[in-house]
């Protein structure tokens, strides 16, 4: 599952059993944890650690850990309800390496919540997990729980050391919408999820109304080793603005599919290659789509010489997001792709601001016009335009994640669309001659 020597969140996979507390312990696990409780350093240097170290969250947005935690600094000895709450809620399509962590190193996340919620002054944490999740990933992080609190690891007065700290697990309903922050707060209270306005932000007014952080799965999970191995140590497994590993969720044409934790900077050829045995049949690569099917899909001469971090794939046209890498070859309908995404945005758009609500429907339906051998040329450019009216006029990033697919669909492989347009809906994958060209 992991082909690097320095893990960070699949260090235990080695081990049998590795989601249990005896198999994290053989990695030295809770040993930040308790070297806390005993010694209660400063908030400020563990944040100062983390920001050394280059940890980004690991969701899809990449903001700085280490500067999201300090925001609630000023918080932090004030009286009242503070919140530490984990997004396990994955459900970026092509994403799914927050649930391996839950099904074999839950441990490393109850750890990292116990932490922050220590740095923050949150007494109380939960974690959101994803309602499909409830096979396997689910039962093994309550499991997790249960050892914990046994152990006298989580609880009131944790250890005798004044420090309080209990952690709860939520599943939701399967909403695409709650991996949304405050969204995912929204329905924590018990309503319907649906992105707030901001400001707000949660540092001030998050769950119940009191401060609260929210970060990915994988960014909890990540504190612990950083802690106990050095800021330093993480830093100089990635490169430059994008320190330490992520698990590269890589689906579709390849050989070998499957969640690596490898070091950020990895070159796309080596991952593509090396990693994953190459495009499925040796067939010749088509496209990629580098980070979860909300970032712009990527040309192979765009990519194939790109490195697999922040500013590399920025660089190539694209987005790190959630480092889920959807491989496609050549005989990829580029239509037909777009319109299961476009599909999956209308459907999972909460209604909440008109320009999602009623754009990606219009973008599905112009797309499933053109499959049916309706469509005109003048349907690209409509079809761009709703995109450009979503971008950057809703509440939450979700029309944002609708629009961009559209517009990077068209400006990379728009002779397909024309193709599709000027054959009466036939696919120019299902044409010989002009695949080859």
């Amino acid at each position: 599952m992991s082909r690097v020597q320095n893990c960070v969140v699949f260090e235990p996979l080695s081990l049998a059993n590795s989601w249990t507390l005896e198999s994290y312990r053989q990695i030295g696990g809770y040993q930040v944890w308790e070297s806390i409780l005993r010694d209660k350093p400063p908030a400020e240097k563990l944040i100062e650690e983390l920001k050394a170290s280059g940890l980004r969250g690991r969701g899809g947005a990449g903001f700085p850990t280490g500067t999201k935690w300090s925001f609630m600094l000023p918080q932090r000895d004030k009286p009242g309800q503070k919140y530490v709450v984990c997004n396990s809620d994955e459900s970026e399509p092509g994403t799914c390496h927050d649930r391996d962590i839950l099904r074999f190193n839950p441990h490393s996340l109850i750890e990292g919540m116990a932490i922050g919620g220590y740095v923050m002054g949150a007494t109380v944490g939960y974690n959101y997990i994803r309602g499909e999740f409830l096979a396997e990933p689910v039962p093994r992080f309550e499991g997790a729980l249960k050892e914990a609190y046994a152990a006298g690891l989580l609880g009131k007065n944790v250890q005798g050391s004044g420090v309080d700290f209990d952690l709860h697990c939520f599943v939701g309903a399967g909403a695409y919408i709650c991996g949304e922050e405050t969204a995912l707060l929204e329905s924590l209270e018990g309503k319907q999820g649906k992105p707030r306005f901001k400001p707000p932000f949660p540092a001030n007014f998050g769950l119940y109304g009191r401060p609260t952080t929210i970060n990915n799965t994988q960014s909890y999970a990540s504190v612990p080793t950083i802690l106990r191995k050095g800021a330093a140590w993480f830093a100089g497994l990635g490169v430059p603005n994008a320190g330490g590993t992520v698990i590269f969720s890589v689906s579709g044409h390849v050989n070998r599919p499957g969640n690596y934790e490898l070091p950020l900077g990895i070159p796309f050829r080596e991952l593509l290659e090396d990693v994953c045995g190459g495009v499925l049949g040796g067939r010749k690569l088509k496209a990629v789509i580098p980070g979860g099917s909300s970032v712009p899909v990527v040309p192979a001469a765009n990519i194939i010489e790109a490195t697999m971090d922040y500013d590399g794939l920025k660089k190539a046209g694209s987005a790190l997001g959630s480092a889920a890498v959807i491989v496609m070859d050549e005989t990829t309908c580029m239509v037909s792709v777009l319109e299961r995404l476009s599909r999956f945005y209308r459907a999972e758009s909460c209604g909440q601001c008109t320009p999602c609500r009623e754009g990606t429907g219009w973008m599905n339906r112009i797309v499933r016009k053109i499959m049916a051998g309706q469509g005109q040329k003048s349907d690209l450019d409509l079809l761009v335009d709703v995109a450009n009216r979503i971008e950057g006029h809703t509440i939450c990033a979700l029309g944002d994640a609708a629009a961009w697919p559209v517009q990077s669909f068209v400006k990379h492989f728009r002779h397909e669309f024309e193709y599709m347009i000027e054959h009466g809906g036939r696919s120019i994958v299902n044409d010989p001659a002009q695949r080859a060209a």
